[in-house]
């Protein structure tokens, strides 16, 4: 199964616990069932910084009371290279993304773009699949990692990515700069204001996925589609009543 798993994932040493919120949602709904975050990263390096920030984020995840999976994009194939996206590994990647509530996504940035491996797996995840959406109504947190000087070019795309997927992009981004100083040779992020960037995006994404929870359906319920699938509506129902139940 193409999931990684994290080392260590209790072990933060560039998080200052003193000022931690544990449950960060606490409040905006309910928020008794973990929420369900996947995430990608864009790179198949075996040192690779995007994978690494993903895995920090993962255990702040965790930290703040969400279930964390992390796709491992080294088995998927290129769009369209195989009849009806028949493979092991696409299977799995809409699979999670069903299971998901939220994402993250973390590019490198190369040629000023996200990656190839990251626009891989957006492709894979259809907006529709067998009257399934995989992404739609899901949030998402973007990041990126950069080798030179600080730039957005990728969280900038992965945003117009997310809004193309029907996601709900927070506000909140993280774009590490010189990502390879910002690693000890423990592979673990240094303390820094690029961590703590990390740390004030992840907050957030708990707290818009618990916060949207009860009204992702209703939130993105279409009269395009309805009127697609020939749904009439009772005048004298509520009908928010019904976006919601569906």
């Amino acid at each position: 199964m193409p999931l990684r798993t994290i080392t260590d994932p209790t072990h933060m040493p560039a998080l200052d616990r003193s000022f931690v919120i544990d449950r960060p949602a606490l409040g905006l709904g309910s928020d008794q069932l973990p929420p369900r975050i996947l995430l990608l990263y864009g790179s198949l390096r075996e040192r690779s910084f995007s994978r690494l920030c993903v895995e920090e984020a993962a255990r702040l995840l965790q930290l703040f009371g969400a279930e964390t999976r992390i796709f491992d994009p080294s088995d998927l194939p290129l769009p369209d290279r195989i009849a009806g996206d028949d493979h092991p590994a696409v299977h799995e990647l809409r699979e999670l993304s069903m299971w998901s509530e939220g994402h993250v996504w973390c590019s490198p940035e190369r040629h000023g773009q996200i990656t190839g491996v990251m626009k891989t797996q957006i492709d894979h995840l259809p907006l529709s699949m067998g009257g399934m959406r995989p992404t739609q109504g899901r949030t998402l947190a973007v990041m990126q990692v950069s080798a030179g000087s600080q730039s957005f070019n990728s969280v900038n795309t992965l945003r117009l990515l997310g809004r193309w997927m029907r996601m709900f992009t927070i506000p909140n981004q993280s774009s590490v700069a010189m990502a390879y100083k910002e690693f000890g040779d423990d592979d673990r992020m240094r303390p820094s204001s690029y961590y703590d960037r990390i740390v004030d995006v992840m907050e957030e994404l708990v707290r818009f996925t618990v916060l949207l929870r009860p009204h992702s359906t209703q939130l993105v319920d279409r009269y395009s589609e309805r009127k697609e699938r020939g749904v009439l509506l009772d005048p004298s129902i509520d009908h928010s009543a019904i976006a919601i139940a569906r």
